[in-house]
């Protein structure tokens, strides 16, 4: 019976909150598809990128205030409840997301999403007069509604929001509110007549292969496979440290803070006259003319160039690193997919089966979700290489360094431990030490992780 009143009571606390943050995403992919063929028609749109930037800057100093922090807010509240997340982020991330791409800054839309989702959860959760516990619980489900709406991926968006507030371990006090959310959010969507992008991998011809009288299993398409996950996962590393560095290194040139934005746009704008192409602009999925390296592009011979990858990670890194708003994910998609089509070429590998691979691998690695990853392997692109979607996901994430693009992220079990790590040990992120105790165990167990 408790179990019973258990599942009646969260169904019914989150179908209004998944609904509405559902609605609310399908409002912003339409405004956001919008946003960008306005921006393919006047593409004089792009030098005005320098004041978007100022723009964005002056809402989140005035309005925005606290919201700036982004997804890392609403993992913080997870982790350990402070002020709350404002209402107010909701709005201000949308309309400064639309404001980047508008004028052409690489970002991507899963931020926007996740805060959109955590920000109406946790008004909900007012609303509602939830205690410290049922109101993380309904953040986590926020997530979760925001993630599997905005990719229409339900069970991904479960998972994920589970998977990614601490590395190493999984938040299943939240599974049954988190599914019924993501689903909620993604079918109210879908009900809006707001379609996602499909992808498609072809089928490998069933050819002859070692031990194929033994194995079931091409061995040696399989090792192939580990060998560009690696490359995925420092792909994932080399885009975490991207960001944040040049972040670091902008706040510390220019403290006047507009002048940051300001000068991102100003780079962004020559790198993309010195290319002589806006490819690396914006979301990256749909083309603004023929010929255009796109996501979708990827997954056929020919569809990327050799860097593509790398020009995305320094253009992202640039957008994000100089406080333009939208999300990492999507551009993780177009790195991974850009990288795998690349590497199909070197390891003479399938194109759209390696593109695929470094779709979720990367962003496997640089969130540190290789489960969620391996299901949004599933749900893209079919189940018929989950073995290969899995062992690309948990190589990029054992390769990707032991932090990710979350700073709030915390680690209860770090990827690799020394012989003096003992299972059992209070956990050295969430324990109730004093500072400077902490700081030794982490020493003593060797785990590097930004504050």
């Amino acid at each position: 019976m408790k179990i019973f009143n258990h599942l009646i009571r969260w169904t019914l606390l989150i179908l209004p909150v998944a609904m509405t943050i559902g609605t609310v995403v399908a409002f912003f992919l339409w405004s956001l598809s919008a946003v960008i063929h306005l921006r393919f028609e006047y593409k004089w749109l792009l030098f005005l990128l320098p004041f978007a930037g100022i723009l964005i800057h002056l809402i989140y100093q005035s309005i925005g205030k606290s919201s700036e922090k982004g997804n890392n807010l609403i993992m913080e509240e997870i982790h350990e409840s402070g002020g709350g997340v404002p209402w107010r982020m909701a709005p201000v991330i949308l309309i400064t997301t639309l404001i980047t791409h508008l004028f052409g800054g690489s970002a991507g839309r899963e931020g926007t999403a996740v805060q959109i989702g955590g920000s109406i959860a946790s008004l909900f959760g007012k609303w509602f007069k939830l205690n410290e516990n049922d109101t993380k619980m309904i953040l986590t489900a926020g997530i979760a509604a925001g993630f599997g709406a905005v990719f229409g991926t339900p069970v991904t968006g479960a998972i994920f929001a589970m998977e990614v507030l601490t590395l190493g371990r999984i938040k299943y006090d939240a599974l049954f509110p988190a599914l019924v959310a993501s689903v909620i959010g993604n079918l109210t969507v879908a009900a809006w007549q707001i379609h996602h992008t499909a992808y498609h991998i072809d089928i490998l011809p069933r050819a002859p292969y070692f031990l194929s009288d033994y194995l079931p299993l091409d061995l040696f398409l399989l090792s192939k496979v580990i060998a560009a996950s690696v490359v995925f996962g420092l792909a994932s590393y080399l885009f975490s440290v991207t960001v944040h560095r040049i972040k670091e290194l902008f706040l510390f040139l220019f403290k006047v803070k507009w002048m940051i934005p300001l000068t991102g746009g100003l780079i962004i704008i020559a790198l993309t006259y010195l290319i002589g192409k806006p490819d690396y602009l914006s979301l990256g999925v749909d083309a603004e003319y023929p010929g255009a390296v796109t996501i979708p592009s990827a997954f056929i011979h020919g569809g990327a160039d050799t860097w593509s990858w790398l020009w995305k990670i320094i253009y992202t890194g640039l957008t994000l690193g100089t406080g333009f708003k939208g999300g990492e994910v999507t551009p993780l998609f177009y790195i991974g997919a850009t990288l795998g089509n690349t590497l199909s070429g070197l390891l003479n590998a399938p194109v759209s089966l390696f593109a695929a691979l470094g779709f979720i691998a990367v962003f496997a690695g640089a969130t540190n979700t290789p489960l969620a990853c391996t299901m949004m392997g599933i749900e893209l692109f079919g189940s018929e290489y989950t073995l290969f979607f899995a062992i690309a996901c948990f190589t990029s994430y054992f390769f990707s360094g032991q932090t990710g693009i979350y700073s709030a992220q915390r680690i209860a079990v770090p990827k690799i431990f020394d012989h003096q790590f003992k299972f059992g040990e209070p956990d050295p992120v969430n324990s109730r030490t004093s500072q400077s105790s902490l700081k030794q165990k982490l020493s003593r167990y060797k785990i590097y992780f930004k504050k």
